[in-house]
C-alpha cells in the first residue's frame, strides 16, 4: 500500500509529465504536503526510498521556462480533492482541456464563495 507522501510525489511527477505533453512552458506546482513540496523545490540529493521519483521531477522541471513550487493549505485545495475523489471511480486516465468538469466546478464555486 502506498502512503500519502508517495502518492503526492507521484502526482507531482504525473502533473509535470502532463504539462510537458500539453506544451506548457510555465507551470505552478502546488500541493498540501509541506515535506514533498519543499523537497521538490530544493532539488538536492535525496537518498530516501522516493529519491528516484524526486530526481525524475527535477529532470522534468528543467524543461520548463518557468516553474513555481509552493505548499498550500489543504482547505485551499478543494478542487484537487474533488477531482481526486472523482478519479478513484475510474481505471483509465481522463483529461479535460477545454470543458469544465462538474465536480471541479462545484468545488471551485464553493472556494470562490468562501473568498467573499
Amino acid at each position: 500500500m502506498r502512503d500519502s507522501e508517495e502518492l503526492k510525489v507521484m502526482a507531482c511527477r504525473k502533473a509535470l509529465e502532463f504539462a510537458i505533453d500539453a506544451g506548457f512552458m510555465e507551470v505552478i506546482l502546488e500541493g498540501d504536503n509541506a515535506l514533498v513540496m519543499k523537497t521538490v523545490s530544493q532539488a538536492q540529493p535525496n537518498f530516501s526510498r522516493l529519491g528516484l521519483i524526486y530526481e525524475d521531477i527535477w529532470c522534468l522541471a528543467i524543461g520548463f521556462k518557468a516553474i513555481s513550487v509552493s505548499c498550500v493549505r489543504r482547505s485551499a485545495n478543494s478542487v484537487a480533492y474533488a477531482l481526486a475523489r472523482f478519479a478513484r471511480l475510474f481505471d483509465n486516465e481522463i483529461v479535460w482541456m477545454e470543458e469544465d468538469h462538474p465536480p471541479a466546478m462545484d468545488a471551485l464555486y464553493l472556494d470562490s464563495s468562501l473568498l467573499n
